[in-house]
């Protein structure tokens, strides 16, 4: 969300960002939120002056009534009369013009980085750098569901059963090939100096519209019924939650913190759920970063925070590659976004594993997130959040690139002491 004194001098800078966004059925939005700004300061300045004026006259009526002046006192009430009425008018509009003006600044995207690149969609994402040397081997590799089930480690059949399409039983060694990438990258993260954290899997709506914009809220999250709670798409709604409403010492920062956590999402408008896979699902782990900084300090930190992740996928023999995300793909909140990337040997190409976000001072605004500086003065913090891993779509880039031509799947030395030592898994008769 904008600062509307920011909106309210640079109209045509953030008109000329929704047009970047391709979203301009938003533009008439900036007019509207300049003419409720306007309309709240005028009330405002009314209600000031009416108050003003009420207590001065309020004083004269014991005057006149001192002097015997009946009618002047009786005057006199009846203007204060006026006054409170107006005031009680002013005074009921005056949340009804804030709540109108919310809604609008809610739903204007953040100004994106001059370095964004323009684009409509994610077709016109942006190929930043290549890591690893992508390799197609000589044997044909299966689905990853039938890698799967070869090494009798998914049961989706009776997942669809139990809860529809979109969820699976993980068993044997591929659920612990699960947990341990999961674990790895926590003990992965720890070593990068994180903080390591385990937080609520439900939030309030007050920290959902905090944290993301009315689109993504729509397609993403569960809601509970009857209660004002919600399943959490990532650890990162409640982890920027846990600083709602709170005022930071500048000493502390930057805030580095990686948590673990179930996700839940809907996953509305994705083109349907697989009813074979565990790409796109309802219900996955995962292992996420998040620093809250200085604002000078987060575009650094930006970089950083893919650069582990690209780490991290490597040293699983995984070949990855970063890609910038154009202006028409990026959320509303955000600044600047990269995706990380996992090579597919099936399917020889690249595919989402990971994204890195800079969202500005946008959430901290939402929710209220404050940093006071060492000379006293207070100001907004800088948020960001990036995917560790996210198994089980992670599985799929890992099994691929670490299948054997006899079935069986090779276990990277950084991960065998979470697999019992073991250097392979191998198929089940």
């Amino acid at each position: 969300m904008l600062d509307i004194r920011f909106l309210r001098e640079n109209p045509d800078l953030v008109k000329e960002n929704i047009r970047k966004k391709f979203q301009d059925r938003k533009i008439p939005m900036v007019d509207q939120a300049i003419e409720l700004d306007q309309k709240r300061r005028d009330n405002q300045a009314e209600a000031d002056q009416l108050r003003a004026d009420k207590n001065k006259i309020s004083k004269e009526i014991g005057k006149y009534m001192a002097q015997g002046d009946k009618a002047a006192a009786e005057e006199t009430k009846r203007k204060v009369a006026a006054f409170s009425k107006r005031l009680a008018e002013l005074e009921d509009e005056a949340p009804k013009i804030e709540e109108e003006l919310r809604k609008i600044m809610l739903v204007i995207p953040n100004i994106i980085d001059p370095s964004v690149p323009i684009g409509k969609d994610d077709s016109e994402n942006v190929e930043v750098e290549k890591f690893g040397e992508p390799a197609v081997p000589d044997f044909e590799i299966p689905y990853h569901t039938d890698i799967m089930e070869r090494l009798a480690g998914i049961d989706l059949d009776a997942a669809r059963k139990v809860a529809g399409n979109g969820f699976y039983y993980l068993i044997g060694d591929i659920a612990r090939l699960h947990s341990a990438v999961i674990s790895y990258a926590r003990d992965f993260m720890i070593g990068k100096g994180f903080t390591y954290c385990v937080p609520p899997f439900m939030i309030r709506s007050d920290v959902v519209t905090g944290v993301m914009s009315f689109d993504e809220m729509e397609s993403m999250m569960y809601k509970i019924e009857g209660e004002d709670l919600y399943l959490i798409g990532t650890s990162e709604h409640s982890m920027i939650g846990r600083f709602i409403d709170s005022m930071i010492e500048e000493p502390t920062l930057p805030l580095t913190l990686t948590s673990y956590s179930p996700c839940f999402r809907k996953e509305k408008g994705a083109h349907g759920i697989e009813e074979r896979g565990v790409y796109r699902i309802h219900q996955f782990e995962k292992q996420e970063m998040i620093v809250i900084c200085k604002p000078e300090e987060s575009m650094d930190w930006f970089h950083k925070l893919y650069s582990y992740t690209v780490e991290l996928f490597r040293s699983l023999d995984i070949p990855v590659r970063t890609l910038e995300c154009c202006s028409g793909d990026l959320a509303d909140l955000k600044v600047k976004s990269i995706d990380v990337e996992a090579w597919s040997p099936r399917q020889k190409k690249y595919f989402e594993v990971g994204s890195c976000s800079n969202l500005g001072d946008a959430q901290a605004r939402r929710l209220k997130i404050r940093v006071k500086g060492e000379d006293g003065k207070k100001y907004l913090a800088h948020t960001l959040n990036n995917t560790v891993v996210a198994p089980p779509r992670m599985l799929i880039a890992f099994l691929e690139n670490n299948l054997n031509e006899d079935g069986s799947v090779r276990i990277p030395e950084v991960l065998r002491p979470y697999m019992g030592g073991t250097d392979r898994i191998t198929p089940k008769q």
